[in-house]
């Protein structure tokens, strides 16, 4: 049977921000409660007193390992150096039996400039192509045949590198994607190897990005 406090914690686990505040003790605790009153009632289909709520709130505890908060830690502490490349295009193109043909042409001419920002994703439908801008003529040239479904320069990627294992922690992209959202940053594409963490915008949030990811390092 379901109780008050797995109706809170049901709640704070699809509200990071909310759940984050709460343990840091930056909420009030008695309007929070109120506040959850109605939807608490609807969960549990009664009427549920404010008191029970908050009690509840006082007890919740975040599903954090205190090793992974340990692990957490010393990733943050360890986080390399932050790269920055721009002047950057975007094509979104659907996918096709001719895509992998056109793709290598492309490879091939990459294959000349060492220097050139490239990255290549496919989905299931659609593959994402994301390439210095002073190839966008030859890449719209290989692509002509193809059904490109958006297009976008003045892109600007800033790339972290991620200590070992960062894969073993729970929640450490939240901690970037958080201090991004904070600062008002819209993330045009996130790309991710295995030790390397690599965010997209628009030019116009270049600076605030950057410094929002020099803050989760601190």
């Amino acid at each position: 049977m379901k109780t008050v406090s797995n109706c809170v914690e049901d709640i704070l686990i699809t509200q990071p921000y909310l759940e984050e505040a709460l343990s840091r003790n930056i909420i009030n605790f008695s309007a929070l409660a109120i506040e959850l009153v109605d939807p608490i009632s609807k969960m549990l289909k009664k009427e549920v007193k404010p008191g029970a709520i908050m009690m509840a709130l006082r007890r919740y505890n975040p599903p954090t390992t205190l090793s992974n908060s340990v692990k957490m830690k010393r990733a943050i502490q360890n986080l390399g150096d932050i790269t920055v490349r721009s002047n950057l295009t975007d094509f979104t193109v659907r996918n096709s039996d001719s895509l992998i043909h056109n793709h290598a042409k492309i490879l091939e001419r990459i294959n000349l400039e060492s220097k050139l920002f490239y990255t290549f994703t496919r989905g299931i439908h659609e593959s994402n192509i994301i390439i210095s801008s002073s190839l966008n003529d030859f890449i719209k040239a290989q692509l002509e045949n193809e059904t490109i479904l958006a297009f976008q320069d003045g892109l600007t990627a800033i790339s972290i590198n991620l200590p070992k294992d960062n894969s073993k922690i729970a929640g450490l992209y939240y901690h970037f994607f958080k201090r991004l959202a904070w600062e008002g940053v819209v993330l045009y594409e996130v790309i991710s190897t295995t030790n390397e963490f690599t965010i997209l915008v628009e030019d116009d949030y270049v600076d605030k990005a950057f410094a929002a990811i020099k803050k989760v390092k601190i």
